[in-house]
């Protein structure tokens, strides 16, 4: 009994409810319908809406095949249990996502669409989406002042294009499928990039400047960020101020990061700062050419590698309202140099003749210590007059007992 009795519950059918994911082989396929048995326990058929799947391995079905579908009714009207192939085959396509990121595989996608955000892309059955951000830097829109709009003229160009992309971000719940065509990039370029070290000088060509700084290709392929800062040691409103596009400069790299390459123009040429004491003093009149007016003073180049700024407390002696009404761009004048402070990349200067703030100052503490002197001189010039020092307190005590008396003969 114990033995048939394990032979039975061995045997015993699971029997499908409606929502479940069964396996079977296909007996046949027709245009419009698939017909599919389930363990010998009943047959099943996928018909149509219903045989669109959202996984490719539906496409092209033959008889003997194993397939998964999903039971959406348990018998229809000629008793075949109704599945469908369109429900299972968007769990399948996300699972294939999955495995595709843990995998790391390269796929080809093609793009839909585009936004100020970044691009929508057909992954296989599924929508996924690429930020601006993930694009190789062969296609990254670079736009003068980072305008969105141009941006998005950019992206819209590449709509219908294929591209080759990694899975980077799979959230089902939310329906999130983010791919990178960066990261195919970076695999690309990985024994290129494992070449270069922190440090290493590298001859490029300028291929776009922004706002923020200049791109430079180098090497095979590469290409490299310098900011707008590490482009010269002097301030630049502009990398335009002193790059073109298609110039040849060489760089250092000061930081690697995957793909993300970041270069200094500066760093490869002496600060000119180092040895600005050698040249200039505080005190010292200089010529100066105005190189721009900001609402706080101007900009003020002493040569081609040190500027100094010129406060506008230090350009008259009376208030200005209006710099560009007293000095134009491009004018040389004399200037005198107040401060000095070459760590920190600073000159200041005053227009020569002006007194200004720093002169102010300096007459401040030279009538504070005029007037201390003068303090000094009355303190000594009592002193030396000992012999009338007893007059001078007799002198004090009748003015004391004045007012008592005063208010004695008026109480009477």
């Amino acid at each position: 009994m114990t033995d048939f009795k394990t032979l039975f519950q061995s045997h015993v059918m699971h029997v499908p409810k409606v929502g479940d994911v069964v396996k079977g082989k296909v007996i046949s396929v027709d245009r419009n319908e698939i017909h599919i048995d389930i363990d010998g326990m009943t047959t099943g058929v996928v018909r149509g809406r219903e045989l669109f799947a959202e996984s490719s391995e539906y496409a092209s079905l033959k008889k003997g095949e194993e397939v998964e579908s999903t039971v959406i009714d348990l018998e229809n009207e000629n008793g075949e249990m109704e599945l469908s192939f369109r429900i299972a085959g968007y769990a399948k396509a996300w699972d294939t996502m999955k495995q595709w990121l843990k995998d790391g595989l390269t796929i080809k996608t093609k793009i839909l669409s585009a936004n100020k955000g970044g691009l929508m892309l057909q992954v296989e059955a599924l929508h996924g989406f690429m930020p601006v951000s993930q694009l190789s830097p062969d296609n990254y829109p670079r736009v003068a002042g980072g305008d969105k709009n141009r941006i998005l003229e950019k992206l819209r160009e590449m709509v219908g294009r294929e591209m080759e992309v990694k899975v980077i971000d799979v959230n089902e719940a939310d329906e999130k499928l983010i791919v990178s065509e960066r990261a195919v990039w970076e695999d690309s370029q990985k024994a290129v990039l494992e070449s270069y070290k922190i440090g290493d000088v590298v001859d490029g060509e300028v291929s776009a400047l922004t706002s923020f700084g200049a791109f430079l290709k180098f090497g095979q392929g590469l290409e490299g960020l310098v900011h707008i800062s590490e482009i010269a040691w002097q301030r630049i409103d502009h990398p335009k101020d002193v790059l073109k596009v298609g110039d040849q400069v060489k760089a250092q790299i000061i930081q690697l990061d995957h793909s993300k390459i970041y270069l200094s123009v500066k760093r490869i040429v002496e600060d000119p700062w180092k040895s600005v004491k050698d040249k200039y003093k505080i005190g010292d009149k200089v010529k100066g050419k105005v190189l721009k007016i900001e609402t706080f003073g101007l900009m003020i180049g002493l040569d081609k590698d040190i500027h100094g700024l010129a406060h506008i407390s230090e350009l008259s002696d009376e208030p200005i309202t209006n710099l560009y009404d007293k000095f134009k761009i491009g004018e040389t004048q004399e200037f005198e140099i107040v401060s000095l402070e070459p760590t920190e990349h600073r000159l200041g200067l005053k227009l020569a003749g002006v007194k200004g703030k720093s002169g102010r100052a300096v007459q401040k503490v030279t009538e504070k210590k005029a007037e201390k002197e003068d303090i000094k001189d009355e303190k000594n010039e009592v002193k030396s007059k000992g012999d009338e020092a007893p007059k001078a307190k007799e002198e004090k005590k009748i003015k004391e007992k004045a007012p008592k008396t005063k208010k004695l003969k008026s109480a009477e």
